[in-house]
């Protein structure tokens, strides 16, 4: 999913100092509203990056969106747009998105189905809600790619997730491990991604590696986490040493979407769908877009490549010059410009 913000705010991400990352209590962390593009904008609630905490072990974007009726919202209609530096992780609820990258994969993301992409040096892809959807209602989340990994070149894998029966709560983990259940989608970091689903009146306590930090995220109704209450759209933190974390809800049932990592290590530029290193990275990734896409005219400035990647099964790749390469758009539309860089270089802050 691209971030449609016309005026995109730079984040600088790293981790937390590990006082902070240390606390015996889960960290609330409340979303902010995103509306993504137009009068009739499906809203997105924002948790990562936010003025509290930037990453979660690697996991450095989330938005969570739904459910929204399509005849009202329009659903998602994403144009073709880039991504450096990362990976997208696609994971739904309810409904259909079709997706389409330059590096010609065509694929469908349906509830319990995960979709990853990994831009690497650089992909465009476009995200459209099919003719079969009527209510929408998922996740988008971000992963970023570490140094010795984020000029890899782009592949585009889809895994089924693997259930699992933990006291009272249906679990379906969809990245890494969890409980004896594992996903085998490639990731770059060690990382865990799960959908967790408690009953009215349910407890249960999720095994958690001492070495992760973790975030909750509550997409129905309302929970407890290790005692502290957390409701819909809020993402509760936990920070490294625990060995589990104890879930239960009240009247209502609950779902959950569990994310974590061991603690990134690197600091990161994110700026629109961009996470790079410099300010000069970024407006370089900036000019390339605007000009592969015919947003701008061309330049006479050479575009950095990066050898192949080795063929992995499942996995299609192929070596793209320029550096985004081509998605066929005819059907959603124009690829997006990229907005204006701010009139000061991106730097970290104090």
């Amino acid at each position: 999913m691209s971030n449609l913000e016309k005026q995109p705010a730079e984040t600088w991400a790293e981790p937390e100092p590990a006082s902070a990352a240390l606390s015996p209590h889960p960290e609330i962390i409340t979303a902010r509203e995103v509306p993504l593009g137009g009068p009739r904008a499906m809203t997105v609630h924002r948790t990562l990056p936010s003025k509290q905490r930037t990453l979660i072990g690697a996991w450095c974007f989330v938005d969570h969106y739904g459910p929204s009726d399509v005849s009202v919202t329009g659903g998602m209609v994403v144009p073709p747009h880039p991504h450096t530096g990362l990976q997208t992780v696609s994971w739904l609820f309810e409904g259909e998105i079709e997706h389409r990258d330059s590096v010609g994969s065509h694929s469908f993301v349906r509830p319990g189905e995960l979709n990853l992409m990994t831009a690497g040096r650089g992909i465009s892809h476009s995200e459209i809600s099919t003719e079969a959807t009527t209510t929408l209602h998922g996740v988008q989340l971000w992963v970023a790619l570490p140094e010795h990994s984020r000029r890899t070149e782009p592949f585009f894998e889809t895994h089924a997730a693997v259930p699992l029966r933990l006291g009272a709560a249906d679990i379906r983990v969809f990245v890494g491990e969890l409980g004896g259940a594992s996903v085998g989608a490639t990731t770059f970091t060690p990382l865990v991604a799960a959908e967790i689903r408690l009953s009215s009146g349910g407890r249960t306590e999720i095994p958690l590696r001492p070495d992760f930090e973790y975030g909750v995220l509550v997409d129905t109704g309302a929970v407890t986490i290790d005692g502290s209450a957390a409701i819909r759209t809020e993402l509760a933190y936990l920070g490294p040493g625990r060995t589990s974390v104890k879930l239960s809800t009240g009247q209502s049932s609950a779902r959950l979407l569990l994310i974590g990592g061991a603690p990134f290590g690197e600091q990161v530029l994110m700026w629109w769908n961009f996470v790079g290193r410099s300010h000069d990275e970024v407006a370089e990734y900036r000019a390339q877009w605007q000009q592969e896409s015919g947003a701008e005219p061309a330049t006479d400035a050479p575009t950095p490549t990066t050898p192949d990647a080795a063929a992995r099964p499942g996995r299609r790749a192929r070596h793209a010059r320029p550096r985004f390469g081509e998605t066929d758009h005819h059907y959603a539309g124009d690829p997006l410009p990229a907005p204006e860089l701010p009139t000061v270089r991106l730097k970290p802050r104090p």
